[in-house]
């Protein structure tokens, strides 16, 4: 009796730990954050956020997604008319390696995770980068994590939540978003 008791214990016991474990990993890419900037738990729940756009180069093939903050904006007509996103609108952009489908030689999809950009408007915390703060992180997959990317990633990224004003100046007129809401 006392040996089937301690099996049961043990049994348990190692449960709880795997569970905890399990617990610990999923929760771990919401504790990471860009020196000095965006933290990815501020991004709680993106994954299920409504596609913007999708976009494609001979290195990653992406998603862009918005909250609904944003998504609100795209259907407002910003920033295609000249208005400013308001603050709290976020968006998402998923990189993975591009892959052939195997059923159909002709398509591409997502393969390997390479990392998720950031943006946030916010323009009292981000004056002085138009009002957004960027961040990336890369994914590990032999860890299953995600870090702040570095200067030595693809596209090479400061660390701090400005990391990406310098490239999006460019569409300064379009409140420094690039991607356009395709019509649905």
């Amino acid at each position: 009796m006392k040996r089937k008791s301690l099996r049961v214990s043990l049994y348990l016991v190692v449960f709880l730990t795997v569970l905890v474990a399990l617990a610990l990993a999923a929760a771990d890419k919401y504790t990471v954050k860009v020196p000095g900037g965006l933290a990815f738990s501020e991004f709680r729940g993106y994954e299920a956020w409504q596609t913007i756009s999708l976009s494609r180069n001979q290195k990653v093939v992406a998603v862009i997604l918005g909250n609904p903050a944003m998504i609100d904006a795209y259907r407002a007509g910003i920033p295609g008319n000249g208005k400013p996103v308001p603050d709290g609108a976020k968006m998402a952009k998923i990189h993975w390696a591009p892959k052939q489908n195997e059923f159909f030689p002709d398509a591409t999809v997502p393969g390997a995770l390479v990392n998720v950009d950031f943006m946030v408007k916010d323009a009292k915390r981000f004056a002085d980068s138009g009002g957004w703060g960027y961040a990336v992180f890369d994914y590990d997959a032999a860890s299953d994590t995600f870090k702040p990317g570095t200067m030595a990633g693809t596209p090479p990224q400061g660390n701090d939540a400005k990391c990406g004003f310098a490239c999006h100046t460019t569409v300064k007129a379009k409140d420094y978003v690039f991607t356009e809401y395709g019509k649905r």
